[in-house]
């Protein structure tokens, strides 16, 4: 669901944004009242509505909200603690997402309140930073995208930038210092309410689960770095903070200089070289610990995409020659961790247990599922992907459907259940074969 900004906000966002491009030393001092603006605050309610997710540690969901008829209440009683400055973050819900490797990556979640507050916050604040930015910046920014950095890419390996710094930055979201943080805000911002919301939410305790039932609790004011992955105003913050690294290559014109091309997507960065890499690496690891930050020297790594592979941002990139011209280019796919995410997806939303389920509600689920991840990945050269995950998407509807109706045989459930069927009677999502173009 994709909301369009009121033209009043969008009016201020643009003044905003102006007024902090033509003049990149003025400080904005009047934001605050801002944010508790009827329209903005209604705007921004909408908004982490259409995002979903879950409930913080009050149990409060937007879909509670509605159905209680109490919208109108909630965010009047917002407002009044904006503006009585009353309003006091609670602690961010802990949860742990595993990753294909076996590790866990933590993703806090704020409670919808403090949601609402942070989203109103980047409305206001958003447009002045937008207006720094470098523009080898895709990620978490309006009219920007996965699929426009991936483009940047191709096209500085396309110019003969082939030898790639794949780089890991250590925990960037756990290990960002709040003070140099705070300060490289207030190169913009000195309103000191806005400064206290970001500075309230930067200490914010967080709730955490543990294998025994326990709840912990960790950070608070005495915390000094991190800010948690899930906070709507998180990637912003992370970005403002990483748009030093882009500025320091750009003033010192390092792309110029030493052929070496920055391309970073929040903490996703690549650097694509023409000649060496030493020096770029180098320079990157200096300015990162000057920044407090560190790279991931086991995740890090550089490749000859002559020679070798790399993933970014979700897909695999690797030259291969052409069938039918026998040239070499850069093919662009979904990689093996995607292609493994999806399947999981699928086998879970349709194993044994589920049968209880009536058919619809299955075969709904799996169309989301595979809806979402096509818009992704259809992209570049994905067709011999999108192919294996047609199949096995038929194939597991297929399987679930024997299990459904005690059908042991394979080939009896293959007759029984073949492909035109699985779309035209049960209405499955057909997986588009072919690449955009």
């Amino acid at each position: 669901m994709v909301l369009r900004t009121p033209i009043r906000i969008r009016t201020f966002q643009r003044k905003l944004y102006r007024k902090a491009k033509q003049n990149p030393q003025l400080r904005f001092y009047a934001l605050y009242d801002k944010i508790y603006r009827d329209d903005i605050l209604n705007h921004a309610y909408q908004l982490v509505r259409a995002n979903g997710g879950s409930a913080g540690v009050d149990g409060i969901t937007a879909e509670k909200i509605e159905k209680s008829g109490r919208r109108m209440t909630f965010l009047l009683d917002i407002q009044e603690e904006l503006k009585k400055k009353t309003y006091k973050p609670q602690p961010v819900r802990r949860v742990l997402i595993p990753k294909a490797d076996g590790s866990k990556r933590p993703l806090g979640i704020p409670t919808l309140k403090d949601r609402v507050v942070q989203m109103a916050t980047k409305l206001v604040i958003e447009p002045i930073f937008e207006a720094d930015f470098c523009e080898n910046s895709y990620g978490f920014r309006p009219k920007k995208s996965a699929h426009d950095a991936i483009d940047d890419v191709k096209r500085t390996i396309r110019n003969g930038n082939v030898k790639v710094i794949d780089a890991d930055l250590s925990k960037y979201f756990d290990t960002i210092p709040h003070t140099n943080l705070l300060k490289t805000v207030a190169k913009r911002i000195i309103d000191r309410g806005v400064l206290h919301l970001i500075k309230m939410w930067l200490k914010v305790p967080v709730v955490e689960e543990g294998e025994d039932g326990k709840k912990r609790i960790t950070g608070g004011k005495k915390n000094q770095q991190g800010t948690p992955q899930g906070g709507v105003i998180s990637p912003l913050l992370a970005n403002i903070y990483l748009h030093l690294l882009d500025s320091i290559w750009e003033v010192n014109e390092i792309e110029k200089r030493y052929n070496a091309r920055l391309i970073r997507y929040a903490d996703d960065c690549v650097i694509l070289c023409k000649y060496g890499t030493d020096k770029a690496m180098k320079l990157f690891d200096t300015v990162l610990k000057r920044l407090g930050l560190s790279l991931n020297e086991k995740k890090t790594s550089i490749i000859n995409v002559h020679h070798g592979s790399f993933d970014f941002l979700g897909f695999t990139l690797f030259m291969r020659q052409s069938r039918r011209t026998k040239r070499r280019y850069l093919h662009i796919e979904p990689s093996r961790k995607s292609q493994n995410k999806i399947k999981e997806r699928l086998r879970t939303l349709t194993q044994r247990n589920l049968t209880i389920l009536p058919l619809a509600e299955i075969v709904d689920n799996v169309n989301k599922a595979l809806r979402g991840w096509v818009n992704y990945f259809h992209h570049y050269n994905c067709s011999e992907v999108l192919n294996k995950v047609k199949n096995y998407t038929e194939e597991r509807i297929r399987i679930h459907l024997c299990r459904r109706h005690k059908i042991r045989d394979r080939k009896i459930g293959i007759l029984k259940y073949p492909r035109q069927r699985l779309y035209e009677v049960y209405k499955l999502y057909k997986v588009p074969q072919t690449a955009v173009w």
